[in-house]
């Protein structure tokens, strides 16, 4: 089954009222053989947190729910159900992206001794814990871009919770599956700059 469905198994053909445009980006059934386009997600950062040359972070693997622990691109049709974009892909599953642009911006910030992933041999003095919470287009909201993440500051010396906060950012997206995207990368951008300066900031 190539469509994806929570909490509700109402199809959205019939059950929800969406804009002619966006219906035709949405999966809609079973056995389709279109060729999927591949996405990425932007790695630019601009956190202004103050410089932590002496500490070195390790950004864990982000948690997620079964639904954007894939390489779909989702989008929510109602409260309680939603849908995959149809001809489109994330170029590796979601949390791994997530991670690996994370990992890109700290290290583009220039501001800290070393940035790593488990299983680098770094010797680390916090981890970054993140939980992917939303990553969507909201079809019920206008088609806006919806991006909320988890973030924990962990001292890897004693394990204890050192700062943690929610990111949440929206950016208007549409007009066919580039522009979605689109939504989304701005969205994404602007929590990773906040994580970063927030980071930047905690240790």
């Amino acid at each position: 089954m190539v469509a994806s469905h929570l909490l509700s198994r109402r199809s959205w053909i019939r059950g929800t009222a969406i804009a002619l445009p966006l219906t035709a980006l949405i999966l809609s059934g079973c056995g389709t053989t279109a060729k999927n386009d591949t996405y990425d997600l932007s790695g630019a950062v601009d956190g202004d947190g103050p410089a932590a040359n002496s500490r070195q972070i390790l950004i864990a693997t982000p948690t997620a729910l079964r639904a954007l622990d894939s390489d779909q691109i989702v989008i929510r049709v109602s409260s309680s159900e939603i849908q995959n974009l149809s001809r489109a892909q994330w170029g590796d599953k979601l949390p791994r992206m997530v991670q690996s642009k994370l990992v890109e911006a700290f290290e583009n910030s220039g501001k800290l001794g070393g940035v790593g992933m488990p299983g680098q041999g770094l010797a680390i003095d916090y981890q970054v814990v993140t939980d992917i919470r939303s990553f969507e287009i909201d079809a019920s909201s206008g088609n806006l871009a919806v991006v909320e993440i988890s973030a924990k500051i962990l001292n890897d010396r004693n394990g204890s919770v050192h700062a943690q906060k929610v990111f949440r950012a929206t950016a208007p997206a549409g007009g066919d599956n580039t522009g979605f995207v689109k939504g989304l990368d701005r969205a994404f951008s602007a929590v990773v700059s906040e994580i970063v300066s927030w980071t930047l900031r905690s240790i």
